[in-house]
């Protein structure tokens, strides 16, 4: 480990577990550059899209208390008369067809002001971009489709996504610093990750709030579904031990089902399930994953489901050596 940080920009956290025994922590770079405040295993990133697994996790449980089925169309929950024929199932797997729905607000929302999941809604009913692909037919990821998921959950169950996720997963778990955070929240947080950007210009890595490109971020900061889930690597541990000692779902079949590749129309397979990349290692063992990408973020999880083996990978820097670093240490463990 020692040698690949040597070798690396990388700035963040490394964990590496079995069985929920933690094996490895290590720490490089700083969790704040100019102030030079050290990361730690408490210090709190943003997850990026490592955050659909908790979306993915809300429908699941609303699944089993009967609040709502994988085959139940979008349009029991939620008004889309341009996009027929989605089920709940189909946003789960990337396979809905959907556009993607920050190229429409991008181009017509107002951005003084603040975008969440209704103004989402809204946008694609009025300017309807047209469907990818009939429901079903391949995969292909989607933010749009995790937005959807969210307030499909909020519909089924009558209560707040955040709430829902906080009561049902990061409140039993005691995931004490996990939250899904507006800016002003975590401006008031002790022990933050700020995320950078590399500056060619500059040489230098810079806020990564500091970049133009990155001002999505503040004004789709009202969406849930997607990313917008900030946490540390212990309370990720947390998350990935009660997943092997099925602490989350009431029954086996439902992991399952997450950890189970999707069918196509053609029977072809998908590699996603319910909120995870379906993968095998260089053995053949199977593993499930899935990465995340904000501005100044990177993160990765991978499970080695056979040998409950776990890598979290949380970057705040964005470096273009995080690849090759969460890459190397998955080779390294698989087959472990």
């Amino acid at each position: 480990m020692d040698s690949l940080f040597a070798r690396s920009s990388f700035s963040g956290i490394v964990q590496i577990s079995t069985g929920g025994q933690v094996l490895l922590t290590k720490t490089n770079g700083w969790a704040n550059r100019e102030q030079q405040s050290p990361i730690d295993a408490n210090t709190v990133f943003e997850l990026a899209s490592v955050s659909k697994q908790f979306t993915a996790m809300v429908i699941m449980q609303l699944q089993e208390a009967g609040k709502l089925q994988y085959d139940d169309p979008v349009s029991l929950y939620l008004d889309l008369p341009d996009y027929p024929g989605i089920t709940i199932k189909h946003l789960l797997q990337h396979r809905s067809g959907l556009p993607d729905y920050q190229a429409i607000m991008d181009q017509h929302w107002d951005k003084s002001k603040v975008a969440g999941n209704a103004d989402i809604l809204d946008y694609l009913n009025r300017f309807h971009p047209p469907a990818l692909f009939a429901p079903g037919e391949k995969y292909t990821y989607s933010n749009t489709g995790y937005v959807l998921l969210a307030s499909i959950a909020e519909k089924a169950s009558g209560k707040d996504f955040i709430e829902l996720v906080q009561k049902n997963i990061f409140t039993p778990l005691n995931m004490r610093r996990t939250g899904i955070r507006t800016r002003a929240e975590k401006a008031q947080l002790k022990n933050v990750a700020t995320g950078y950007t590399w500056s060619a210009q500059k040489n230098a890595f810079l806020p990564a709030d500091s970049f133009p490109s990155s001002n999505y971020t503040i004004w789709l900061g009202a969406r849930k579904g997607p990313g917008r889930i900030s946490s540390t690597i212990n309370d990720l541990s947390k998350w990935d031990l009660a997943l092997y000692k099925g602490r989350v779902t009431r029954q086996l079949v439902t992991l399952e089902r997450a950890f189970s590749p999707a069918t196509n129309n053609n029977g072809s397979l998908s590699r996603y399930g319910f909120g995870w990349d379906i993968l095998e290692d260089r053995f053949g063992q199977k593993m499930v994953a899935h990465n995340g990408d904000n501005p100044g973020f990177k993160t990765k999880i991978v499970r080695f489901l056979l040998s409950q083996t776990t890598l979290l990978v949380l970057c705040n820097n964005a470096s273009e050596d995080f690849d090759y670093l969460a890459h190397r240490l998955e080779y390294l463990l698989a087959g472990n």
